[in-house]
């Protein structure tokens, strides 16, 4: 299976997910270049669908829709593991709440398109409250294999790094991670994501050591606020 990637507005990143002859169009802002590309390589856009609802992925969905015969997958009715079939290969999606509750994700055999869950260098803001949920979708993501390209929703890169300098500045794997950065094409794998991105290093032991530093500075300020409160 084959993944085509469009950017579109400052920095959203829709998709064609295509097989031999059939794809699917996955936040498909950029219409006119999702088009081009499908007619110039003979596929037949065969459903058309969303990581989930925020108005930012969804601005291509109506012209796509009237422009081919595909039919519409709902993320906000995706809630168990379901099969896509392109041709004779396969693509799953699941749910994965969190960044909101009906994102979804898509996966082929070794790639994902995980829209505002996972980005490329950091992960999406809890919108929906679940902060339970987002970490369980995140377990989720990060048990496949670490060979697994992430095709996210935005282009964050360069900002997202910036942030991993500040909350883990001892990482040698940030820089790595810089210097991997591509512009044309945004994508990275699992593995490099759990060496620099600091969203999905809840385990690594600088992570933990940094986390026990900030505890232990929180409760010195408190216990000094309290001690000047005392006083009066």
């Amino acid at each position: 299976m084959f993944i085509k990637q469009f950017k579109y507005s400052t920095d959203n990143l829709g998709y064609l997910v295509y097989s031999t002859s059939e794809g699917i169009a996955i936040d498909a802002g950029g219409v006119d270049d999702t088009l081009a590309f499908a007619e110039k390589n003979n596929i037949h856009i065969k459903y058309v669908s969303n990581t989930h609802s925020h108005y930012d992925h969804t601005p291509g969905n109506k012209a796509l829709l009237e422009k081919t015969t595909a039919q519409f997958i709902d993320c906000k009715k995706i809630k168990s593991d379901q099969a896509i079939a392109l041709d004779k290969e396969i693509l799953t999606v699941f749910h994965t709440p969190g960044h909101t509750d009906d994102s979804i994700t898509f996966m082929a055999n070794d790639f994902l398109v995980t829209g505002d869950t996972l980005f490329n260098g950091t992960i999406g803001n809890c919108f929906s409250g679940d902060l339970k949920g987002f970490f369980q979708s995140l377990k989720r993501l990060i048990s496949l294999p670490g060979e697994t390209k992430i095709y996210g929703g935005h282009d964050y890169v360069i900002e997202s790094m910036k942030m991993a300098k500040i909350i883990e500045k001892d990482n040698p794997h940030i820089e790595a991670y810089i210097n991997k950065y591509n512009s044309g094409l945004i994508v990275s794998t699992l593995h490099d994501e759990i060496k620099a991105n600091p969203y999905l290093r809840f385990n690594a032991e600088g992570m933990i050591k940094n986390l026990q530093k900030r505890n232990m500075q929180t409760d010195t300020e408190y216990a000094r606020f309290k001690s000047i409160m005392d006083i009066y």
